[in-house]
């Protein structure tokens, strides 16, 4: 899947089309919505959910609740709302995540595919590979120079077993053809605080947890996992330009309702997104967070689901990838 910069806005693709059924349907909404992610408070994932609930709130008429169901790769989150069949009144906020979870955890009983409605690409954001000041390299050609002359000698952090940051370190290892120490920390800010203080020569990690350090000077980013250079720091090389492009990837945040819905009503999440997306206020937001390649397209979000999923089973087996 392919992230491009601009907004799009498609026409509803076939399944969310259902002429003549809303009038059938009773009022929406009755009561207030909850907003499920399953990530801690203070991450990209909830201040992206938080900046759309209440922009969605006030055009409902209705509190837009998020609640923080994190733990287990997000699976306990996605579990919730996949269990939630035919409820009006939820909602859910994933990442990369969604697709990696069957093969990182065996005993998921949710179908991160067929069990969710699939309603739109909210937007992605690339990892990004920094090192401290201190350290030499001052490109990702002598990064990777240095990489394979020190071999294990060189440690590399990131912020904990079978995560994003994790599968897509791999991969980058893997099709540059290093051997670093690769250092799994509880969190990616206790990763950053051992790259700050020299611990460790250099992380991999997405944009919004080290973007504040390398604007500030702290550290020297080198490199973006995205197909194309990001918006928020275009001077760097991505992945497709170093030969690396089997690694290419991003850590998208898609919107999710559970199955057993009429048609309508993903429809009018849909414009809820469009009219939300479109506001000045939100469009910062976006900005501030280096969030690009929003894709409102039911279509556009259900294949980057089931590309992803079959993508990081192969990752996760090839590299006998297990969670903490």
């Amino acid at each position: 899947m392919t992230f491009t910069r601009r907004l799009a806005l498609p026409l509803l693709s076939a399944p969310f089309l259902a002429p003549g059924l809303a009038s059938a349907q009773p009022a929406w909404p009755e009561r207030q919505i909850r907003w499920v992610i399953g990530f801690p408070p203070a991450g990209t994932a909830d201040i992206l959910s938080r900046i759309l609930a209440e922009r969605i709130a006030q055009q409902i008429g209705q509190p837009v609740v998020v609640e923080n169901r994190s733990g287990a790769g997000a699976t306990i989150a996605a579990n919730l709302v996949a269990q939630a069949r035919g409820d009006r009144h939820i909602v859910l906020l994933n990442n990369v995540s969604h697709a990696m979870s069957p093969a990182l955890f065996p005993n998921v009983t949710f179908d991160p595919y067929a069990d969710f409605a699939h309603v739109a690409v909210l937007g992605a954001l690339p990892m990004v590979i920094a090192v401290n000041p201190a350290f030499p390299a001052q490109d990702i050609q002598a990064f990777l120079a240095a990489a394979r002359s020190q071999g294990q000698n060189l440690a590399i952090a990131y912020g904990g077993n079978a995560t994003a940051s994790h599968l897509v370190g791999i991969s980058f290892m893997r099709a540059a053809r290093i051997e670093p120490t690769f250092v799994p920390y509880r969190g990616a800010g206790p990763a950053l605080t051992d790259v700050l203080a020299g611990n460790v020569a250099g992380i991999i990690e997405t944009l919004p947890a080290a973007i504040g350090h390398i604007r500030a000077g702290r550290l020297r980013a080198l490199a973006v996992s995205s197909p194309a250079r990001s918006v928020a720091l275009p001077d760097l090389p991505n992945f497709n330009e170093l030969g690396l492009g089997e690694a290419t990837a991003v850590n998208w945040f898609n919107f999710f309702l559970p199955t057993g819905l009429p048609a309508p009503l993903a429809e009018r999440w849909l414009t809820e997104l469009r009219t939300a997306i479109a506001t000045p206020e939100v469009q910062r937001r976006f900005q501030e967070l280096g969030l690009e390649g929003t894709q409102l397209d039911p279509a556009a979000a259900g294949a980057l689901v089931r590309t992803e999923v079959a993508r990081w089973r192969d990752v996760v087996r090839a590299n006998n990838i297990r969670p903490d």
